[in-house]
């Protein structure tokens, strides 16, 4: 070996611990991985079965992760193992041989990310398996991996939050009750799908890595920007994409307010000590109807201040292929009206234009058959204004999302408590890795609707009167 692992005590109790599903999550430097394929190691050679898995995005990442590194496979148990890279002729799969008491152990090294080549090498019953940074694993392979195997064991990185197989794996498990505290209390809200018997949760910081010495945790703080994605994905441990997301400077605890306090800023005539209240309304809807992808129909309900703060106030979203029928244009007239209505009542103030995306020509069809056939109507829906391009449209909300503690700045845009998917959009909204200045196609109906709501009212939003 060519260096000793050292193991705090809530490492030994790890290590001691059985059960059959097991998921670390932690802060960067925590040991996690060095770790935890330490103990499966231990798993498999106590195992009665003879083949088992380790998986990794592909072989390179298992080789560099947890196989030749430092404290790696190899290196914690030198002459037991032989890793075999191509296969042998016995066993065409790379692999690792295991030599354990119980008779020699295959342990399988498999690709995630080359679906073809796992398929063809996922068959038959396994004893323990192991997943390097699972959460971005394709959810098929971990459903059919997890299924034929004893025991599993998953690291996790910070990546986005609202991938299936934290609904299906990851918030199925809860902490040892002794260990609650040891997690942050947004992490632990999360875990919050029907728990599994058996299924553990790991939460592993710094302070658990007893071979990391304290001068070294300070320097990877010190070298890390405070109240950047970064700092809380890699000091704090939260989730939340840590490189390419769009809204960066997103804060839930500077930006979430609660629903009591955007309603302080409802006008109020008899008041005339109230300072700061809503002059605009307003209202942004992002439709798609393919029910075979998330497209999602967004609405939003946006009130803006007299002293420039702009607050997403209400939304509402329906997702096609979730639903057992399918939401046509027509419908959406009907839930777009009921949603204007019922905001209008609870904030005290109407949104008169609304935006609606303009390449949707068939809802705003609908929506002028509407406006003609109920005069009545309040509203006058607009095509949204495009000509302010998605990247200036960043722009300017990042700007306005922008605060500095050290000088008193505080942002110009809140978002209501209620709003759980634009609030995961923020989190996970990303610039694709292949192209520059261009946005994903993907967790954007919220962002897109927002922002048709307030691109006509650009100018108030910001403005310090």
């Amino acid at each position: 070996m060519s260096g000793r692992l050292i193991l705090s005590d809530k490492y030994k109790a790890f290590i001691r611990y059985d059960a059959p599903m097991e998921v670390l999550e932690g802060t960067t430097a925590a040991g996690k991985t060095t770790v935890g394929i330490f103990k499966f190691i231990l798993k498999v050679a106590q195992s009665p079965k003879k083949y088992h898995i380790v998986a990794a995005k592909d072989i390179g990442t298992a080789e560099k992760n947890f196989i030749n590194k430092d404290l790696g496979i190899v290196d914690d148990f030198g002459i037991l193992t032989e890793y075999n890279g191509n296969g042998t002729k016995d066993e065409k799969i790379p692999h690792i041989l295991l030599h354990a008491p119980l008779g020699d152990k295959v342990i399988y090294v498999m690709g995630y990310g080359d679906k073809k080549k796992w398929q063809k090498a996922l068959g038959g019953q396994y004893g323990c398996l192991y997943i390097d940074e699972a959460n971005t694993a394709d959810i098929d392979f971990v459903r059919e991996a997890v299924m034929r195997a004893d025991y599993t064991m998953m690291t996790l990185n910070p990546d986005a939050p609202d991938l299936p197989i934290y609904r299906e794996y990851i918030n199925c498990c809860r902490p040892l009750p002794e260990y609650v505290a040891d997690a942050p209390a947004e992490i632990n809200e999360m875990l919050c799908e029907e728990p599994k018997q058996g299924y553990v949760h790991w939460f592993f910081s710094f302070e658990h890595n007893a071979g990391l010495p304290k001068e070294k945790i300070e320097q990877i703080k010190l070298n890390t920007p405070k109240g950047t994605k970064l700092w809380k994905n890699k000091i704090l441990g939260l989730r939340g994409k840590a490189t390419g997301l769009i809204f960066c400077n997103f804060n839930h605890k500077k930006h979430i307010i609660t629903k009591k306090q955007a309603q302080s800023f409802i006008r109020d005539d008899g008041d005339a000590e109230k300072s700061e209240y809503y002059e605009i309304f307003t209202s942004g809807l992002d439709t798609a109807y393919s029910s075979k992808s998330p497209d999602t129909i967004a609405m939003s309900y946006i009130g803006i201040t007299n002293k420039g703060r702009c607050v997403v106030l209400d939304e509402k979203v329906y997702n096609n292929a979730a639903l057992d029928v399918p939401i046509a244009p027509s419908d959406t007239v009907n839930n777009y009206i009921d949603f204007l209505e019922r905001n209008r009542k609870e904030w005290g103030g109407i949104a008169k234009n609304v935006f609606v995306d303009s390449a949707d020509q068939a809802t705003i069809t609908e929506l002028a058959k509407y406006k003609r056939s109920h005069p009545e109507c309040l509203y006058v829906f607009n095509g949204a204004y495009k000509k302010v391009t998605i990247v200036d449209r960043i722009m300017l909300q990042l700007g306005w999302m922008s605060y500095d503690d050290d000088k008193g700045k505080k942002p110009d845009y809140y978002i209501v408590d209620t709003c759980n998917n634009y609030i995961k959009e923020l989190d996970t909204y990303s610039w694709k890795e292949d192209k520059d200045q261009e946005p994903e196609d993907s967790n954007d109906h919220m962002v897109n609707s927002t922002q048709y709501g307030w691109i006509p009212y650009r100018a108030k939003i910001g403005e310090r009167k």
